[in-house]
């Protein structure tokens, strides 16, 4: 049995079948597609755990993919690019992505960040192909400014309404909520987080608040459940 499903997105073919390569020698099934399109229709038929995309594609680009499978799916999604800058990044994972990773790349790195997102996604994700357990339970761990987490069900209540985070906007979220008061910098964050060590500028971090802050609806709220501390990083109050 294959140990997760895999789609590869490439409009080069030759990219596409070396990415399959690499991951089938692991153990993974593949799935692979030419066009932003067709990735969606095979996500449609077939039960995916991880979507590794191409950004620049002709037709529907890997962002506008992206942006669509995050309207009704939290798989970890990994862009590919062979494009390294800051900037790129950054708009890759403000789409919706989890990870980013540039061409030519070690297929070493790729097959443990493919890793390193299944794990997280398999431990937290209640729907993930980790999970074995359809009980449910109502209780949370974690009750702190209006928010109630549940690690168990990768459950989270802002006020009385349930949203849905992706795996690594959850460990976030957790990390901050399970130390209230305690001020993290991004780099700290990055390294509880995704368990690699920060090397040079990263702004991953900051996308990701972005991003979970917009789920939580701070932007409207007096009482903002994450804080910026200028300067230093972020916080949950108590």
């Amino acid at each position: 049995m294959a140990i997760a499903n895999i789609l590869v997105v490439d409009d080069e073919k030759e990219i596409a079948e070396l990415e399959e390569l690499y991951l089938s020698n692991d153990g993974y099934d593949v799935w692979k597609a030419f066009s932003g399109e067709e990735g969606l229709a095979i996500l449609e038929k077939e039960n995916i755990d991880l979507a590794l995309i191409d950004i620049m594609m002709p037709g529907m680009s890997g962002l506008e993919m992206c942006k669509q499978i995050r309207k009704n799916s939290n798989i970890p999604i990994i862009m590919v690019s062979a494009k390294s800058g800051d900037g790129d990044k950054i708009l890759g994972l403000a789409t919706g992505a989890d990870d980013y990773i540039t061409k030519p790349f070690n297929p070493l790195e790729l097959t443990a960040r493919v890793k390193s997102q299944l794990r997280r996604y398999k431990q937290f994700n209640p729907n993930s192909i980790q999970q074995q357990d359809n009980t449910v339970e109502d209780e949370f761990d974690i009750r702190v400014k209006g928010l109630e987490i549940s690690r168990k069900d990768h459950k989270v209540v802002v006020y009385g309404e349930e949203i849905n985070l992706t795996p690594i906007e959850f460990d976030i979220l957790y990390l901050m909520a399970s130390n209230p008061g305690k001020v993290f910098n991004a780099d700290e964050i990055f390294e509880k987080v995704w368990n690699e060590e920060v090397f040079g500028a990263n702004n991953t971090v900051m996308v990701h608040i972005r991003r979970l802050r917009g789920k939580l609806k701070d932007d409207t709220r007096d009482e903002k459940i994450i804080k910026t501390v200028y300067g230093v990083g972020y916080k949950v109050e108590r």
